[in-house]
């Protein structure tokens, strides 16, 4: 599945190489939130590179701008476990766009996103509320001691009522 942004040029495309993967976790570990969240390039690297999940990255022009990492297994099925745009690209609306690439693919297997946002991270957690994501609950001390992770939902419909694409 491939998205583009003709305004942009923004293409969005499954994470395919090692190159790729390495550029993303040196992004993600030199930037807010992970520098707090103490998620280092090793760490970054291990978690993008886990096969369980779905990775995929944002390009402009061959440049790698951002990435989504999204978790279709589990008790949260459609959660959107890491969203990383480049910090000279944020406000651009690349992760605008990675989320309703997120939302598509999504919304094709299960009626709810879930993404969590941590509670020192709130223009990322204005971003959200402003896609319609709607508060769930709060993990206090979650991760790191003083700080909560805050549990957000957008949803199509009831887990009972939702129908695939493909059942319609």
């Amino acid at each position: 599945m491939t998205i583009m942004d003709t305004d942009k040029q923004l293409e969005i495309c499954p994470l395919q190489t090692t190159a790729e993967a390495e550029a993303c976790a040196q992004m993600m570990a030199g930037s807010e939130p992970w520098l707090t969240l103490r998620r280092d390039y090793t760490v970054s690297l291990k978690i993008l590179t886990d096969p369980t999940r779905e990775v995929y990255v944002a390009t402009l022009q061959g440049e790698i701008v951002g990435f989504i990492l999204l978790n279709m297994r589990g008790a949260f099925v459609g959660y959107i476990q890491t969203l990383c745009v480049a910090s000279q690209w944020r406000g651009q609306g690349i992760g605008s766009r990675l989320i309703a690439f997120a939302e598509q693919r999504i919304f094709t297997e299960t009626p709810n996103v879930f993404i969590c946002v941590s509670s020192f991270n709130p223009d990322a957690r204005r971003l959200y509320e402003r896609l319609g994501y709607e508060l769930v609950g709060v993990l206090k001390d979650y991760l790191i001691s003083g700080y909560d992770e805050i549990l957000l939902r957008k949803t199509i419909a009831p887990v009972l009522e939702f129908k695939k694409p493909d059942q319609l």
